[in-house]
């Protein structure tokens, strides 16, 4: 077991965010120093072709990842939220600026990530519009779902990316 900064062990761990801010670097680095396993949404919803697998099966790969003992699981799904707050025990949040997640997006174009089964040729305008809406109609909503399962949960909040780094940096002092 990985103890928190606090004392607080963690164990099953959701890394949420706006897209671009970073989330799966953060996962992976808390992958890093935690030795949790972590797994990334995309690559389960998302085939190489870039079409999507059915929701059922999504929700059946999903249920049987959040009973294991031992995980971090990277990204947002709206659809499974709630689902995934009820099993796990920290919530890491990135709620960074605008400018930093459009940009945090736009410079993974044509970069392999071991988070997405294919390599992104182009910044999409739909995408795009996602991120600029995403602190007026998804942020809300994740904090709703947060505030509902907060008690039984630790829940970090980083406004940018100096206080996520510094989190990392302290996590790993403690190995």
């Amino acid at each position: 077991m990985m103890e928190c900064t606090d004392g607080q062990m963690l164990q099953k761990v959701l890394v949420i965010g706006s897209p671009g801010a970073g989330k799966s670097t953060f996962a992976r680095k808390l992958r890093d120093i935690t030795g949790l396993p972590l797994y990334y949404l995309d690559m389960l919803w998302h085939k190489p072709d870039q079409t999507t697998i059915a929701r059922q099966e999504f929700d059946a790969k999903l249920q049987e990842m959040m009973e294991g003992q031992r995980w971090i699981i990277d990204g947002n799904y709206s659809r499974t939220l709630e689902m995934r707050l009820q099993y796990c025990d920290t919530v890491f949040l990135l709620e960074f600026p605008l400018d930093i997640c459009l940009s945090g997006a736009k410079s993974r174009i044509g970069k392999e990530r071991e988070d997405l089964p294919w390599l992104e040729t182009e910044f999409d305008e739909e995408f795009r519009q996602f991120i600029i809406d995403f602190p007026k109609v998804d942020l809300p909503v994740i904090y709703g779902l947060v505030e509902k399962y907060r008690e039984d949960r630790k829940v970090f909040v980083f406004k940018d990316r100096e206080e996520s780094e510094a989190y990392l940096r302290q996590l790993s002092g403690l190995r």
